[in-house]
């Protein structure tokens, strides 16, 4: 546990050094990346606790996983793991020793916990992965607005923390309690821009699961992943996982605010989706994440030797973890199952593998996993107003020689 962290904003925006309990400093990158998409051309960065990272935005930080990262392993290292804020006044000063979680609302006690009282209770860990909705939405055509994300909003990490129910229940949640709403540190600039602020059902908020968590991949959160204590959702978009989350409140009704009424809302069918540059009749709340399949060890238009070829990446979903993944190496026709790797739970990434034969010439690289409840990732794009839930199959080209 830090005694006390301190963000300094400088010239090149947040600080990105840890020196003597504050962050101080500041550092850029020459070298940039472009994304495979227009206007794909993005800098590299350096911010506190982080190596250097793709930059979406500066005020609030977005900040983008080099793609690269996801071949390391299932485990997204807490240096490279992605960064999303929605209000522009973030925490820059936080200490642990004064800092309280206050639980109220639909309580029979209300609470008021430091981070000892919440380490003192049972701990549990889970992995999971946290993925923003946006995440791939600079690849939706036509285009939408938002953060223009390639692949790299997303990340998957051993999460620490207490159950959101032992909380819920050391209060004592009334009866008729519908939603418990959630509320973190970070704050608007202006009084018009409304507080970030999201709500989970009560019976999914009292699951068992969902986590108020300090701790990640065996360390303290980082700052900007939510330090000192967020939320975790396992199977969920990023939406709902509030970092330095510092009130909880239980309501009777459904939380009537532009975070859940307004925004983070998909068509409501099947498919999610309409036809392109169309509007749906009616949204739903965005939920579950959808069973997802990346490559992460060539890139698209990669010059590789012709023959016997290692490919390998990370596939996962939002509930029942993975059943198999399959690829193709010649543009959809075939496809060839892989072996995966170490199961780490329904939640996590879970990895994959194979060898494929390739002549000289190009080929065109797919692939698609199946969940074990039986979805599988389409074949076609399916398009919303808002470039949520992306998850096409994958293509990759790469030449062989």
């Amino acid at each position: 546990m830090l005694d006390r962290r301190q963000f300094i904003r400088g010239a090149g925006g947040l600080a990105a050094v840890l020196t003597g309990g504050k962050l101080i400093g500041g550092r850029a990158w020459a070298q940039g990346v472009t994304l495979p998409f227009v206007n794909g051309a993005r800098p590299l960065v350096q911010y506190p606790q982080k190596r250097p990272m793709i930059r979406v935005t500066e005020r609030p930080p977005q900040l983008e996983t080099p793609f690269a990262v996801f071949d390391e392993g299932a485990i997204t290292p807490n240096d490279a793991f992605f960064v999303r804020y929605h209000l522009a006044d973030i925490p820059k000063e936080i200490d642990p020793d004064t800092f309280r979680l206050e639980v109220g609302g639909k309580v029979g006690k209300p609470l008021s916990l430091s981070l000892k009282d919440l380490r003192a209770m049972p701990a549990t860990e889970i992995v999971a992965v946290n993925q923003c909705s946006g995440n791939s939405r600079a690849f939706f055509e036509p285009r939408v607005a938002g953060g223009q994300l390639g692949n790299g909003a997303m990340g998957n990490a051993r999460w620490k923390g207490v159950p959101l129910k032992t909380v819920l229940d050391r209060a004592g949640v009334a009866a008729g309690a519908r939603q418990v709403v959630l509320d973190g540190l970070d704050k608007p600039v202006v009084a018009a821009t409304p507080d970030f602020t999201k709500a989970l059902d009560i019976d999914h908020a009292r699951d068992g699961q969902v986590m108020l968590a300090w701790a990640m991949n065996g360390a303290d959160l980082p700052w900007l992943n939510g330090y000192p204590l967020r939320v975790v959702v396992p199977g969920y978009y990023g939406t709902y996982w509030m970092k330095h989350v510092n009130q909880i409140t239980v309501i009777d009704g459904e939380l009537d605010s532009f975070w859940m009424k307004t925004a983070y809302r998909i068509p409501d069918n099947d498919c999610h989706c309409v036809p392109a540059g169309g509007k749906p009749d009616k949204t739903v709340p965005i939920g579950r994440l959808d069973v997802r399949s990346f490559i992460t060890n060539l890139a698209d238009g990669a010059a590789i030797k012709a023959g016997a070829t290692a490919v390998r990446g990370i596939a996962f979903d939002g509930d029942n973890g993975i059943k198999e993944v399959a690829l193709s190496s010649d543009g959809g026709k075939t496809w060839k199952p892989t072996v995966l790797g170490r199961d780490l739970g329904k939640y996590s990434f879970r990895t994959w593998q194979t060898t494929v034969k390739l002549p000289a010439g190009a080929a065109v690289l797919m692939v698609r996993a199946t969940s074990r409840s039986g979805e599988v990732q389409p074949m076609e794009p399916r398009w919303n107003p808002a470039g949520y839930m992306r998850n096409l199959v994958e293509t990759i080209h790469v030449q062989a020689a």
